[in-house]
């Protein structure tokens, strides 16, 4: 069932957000829907960031309710496209005006969203990261952030910042440290290539691999079988992962901080090179725009 609106306050200005709130399965399905462009602009990551008080408002973390969610599926709505990644065009035009303060609240904003979806929306939650498409610089760093990774076999994941001499300061190196450890975080980070969700299963980055077009089963299969078995002991194992391997929001603003210092620092050479990734954002975001047949099939209630 949909998210009662009446109940949910504020939540009438959420545009590029569907979220829907299945009981019988105990999840909260979110599904990102960004314009004009499959990137995290400033208005999707205030949307994600109301989520804990949309639930809340809503009823659906209310401790004395009868049906609690145990689980948040964190995906996109765009055929082929999980998410492209920071805003470039508004990096671009903040770099341009070496704008220090707007380039901060930008990161700023990123890396609450992360640390929300790391630490389950301050819920007792699994968050899951459902990757059915591509997933490129702040894009793969937002599904890293999720506790599991359930990505289609395929399905193009990569960090491209250092092709335009930058790092990617949004998560990436925290999330990816308590995967792989340090040496092989920084190893991914540096190839600056693109990998199939396929490798990223091997190296120990995507925890499940799905078929092309299976993605959304396969998640829904898991959840059935651990509510099944082990409900209690997923919420325990959640709590002891935050306890021996915590990402804190001082961890990701520091590093984010240094990402801005960095991103102040890019010769025009490097800020040509990333043009080049802000014309593919615009293609992608104009081939978003054509509706078709796969959009009503996707088609879910909205808040």
């Amino acid at each position: 069932m949909s998210i009662d609106m009446s109940a949910a306050g504020n939540a009438t200005s959420f545009e590029q957000l569907d979220v829907d709130w299945n009981s019988d399965e105990g999840t909260v399905w979110c599904l990102m829907k960004p314009r004009p462009r499959p990137c995290f602009n400033p208005q999707l990551l205030a949307e994600i960031a109301r989520l804990p008080g949309l639930l809340h408002n809503a009823g659906v973390a209310d401790p004395g309710a009868a049906r609690k969610p145990c689980f948040l599926v964190y995906g996109s709505k765009i055929p082929g496209i999980f998410n492209l990644g920071g805003d470039l065009k508004l990096f671009r035009r903040l770099i341009d005006a070496r704008d220090r303060q707007g380039l901060e609240e930008y990161a700023r904003a990123c890396v609450q969203v992360s640390h929300l979806v790391s630490n389950g929306f301050g819920l007792p939650l699994t968050t899951i990261s459902l990757i059915q498409g591509t997933a490129l610089g702040g894009g793969m760093e937002g599904g890293l952030a999720a506790n599991l990774i359930v990505a289609e076999r395929g399905v193009n994941m990569g960090l491209p910042e250092v092709l335009f001499n930058l790092f990617p300061g949004m998560g990436a190196y925290s999330f990816l440290s308590r995967r792989l450890g340090a040496a092989e975080t920084e190893r991914v980070i540096l190839s600056g290539r693109t990998w199939r969700a396929e490798e990223l299963h091997d190296l120990g980055i995507v925890d499940i691999l799905a078929e092309p077009g299976q993605g959304e089963a396969t998640v829904r299969g898991y959840i059935a079988e651990r509510r099944c078995r082990s409900p209690n002991t997923m919420m325990a194992l959640q709590r002891v992962r935050q306890t021996v391997n915590p990402v804190s929001y001082k961890e990701l603003e520091e590093i984010a901080l240094i990402w801005v210092d960095a991103a102040l620092g890019l010769s025009d050479r490097d800020l040509r090179i990333m043009d080049r990734l802000v014309r593919s954002q615009d293609k992608a975001g104009r081939q978003q725009s054509r509706p078709t047949s796969d959009d009503a099939r996707t088609a879910r209630s909205t808040l």
